[in-house]
């Protein structure tokens, strides 16, 4: 497993958002046109790769959020590396990284359908607080905190 710390104008990270794209577009139905709104990749500039083989298996990344918060955004498990600890790879190193950046704290937000998510992002030590920003009272989401 190699990993990659990059920005979001790299070739197989913004591959790996396609396919997540197109993952979220059926788990989301009717309600993807809402939730695609927050997702441009357009200047990111925290971005994290991790390779298998010279293979792009997962992807993520952090937005600021607030002076002292990030945003985790983009995390994608291609499906032929799932189950081999890779979002939680993917996470960890994009803690490790907000941190060394002079972050305190994360914050993200995931849909209730997307139980593997929650739970690596519960494992990981992420704890629920109130649905924020644009997600207030959107029943399909759920968001959470955690100090790094």
């Amino acid at each position: 497993m190699t990993t990659n710390r990059t920005d979001s104008s790299n070739t197989d990270f913004r591959n790996l958002v396609k396919l997540l794209d197109a993952d979220l577009a059926v788990r989301n139905g009717d309600d993807h046109v809402f939730y695609d709104q927050f997702n441009k990749i357009d200047a990111i500039k925290h971005c994290i790769v991790i390779y298998i083989d010279k293979l792009p298996a997962a992807c993520g990344a952090f937005k600021e959020f607030s002076e002292d918060t990030v945003e985790i955004k983009r995390m994608y498990t291609s499906p032929d590396f799932r189950k081999r600890g890779l979002a939680t790879a993917i996470v960890k190193e994009l803690e490790s990284w907000a941190g060394e950046s002079g972050y305190s704290k994360a914050v993200l937000e995931s849909s209730l359908e997307q139980n593997e998510a929650l739970s690596v992002y519960e494992k990981s030590g992420y704890y629920r607080i109130p649905n924020y920003g644009q997600y207030v009272g959107v029943d399909k989401s759920v968001c959470y905190e955690k100090k790094l």
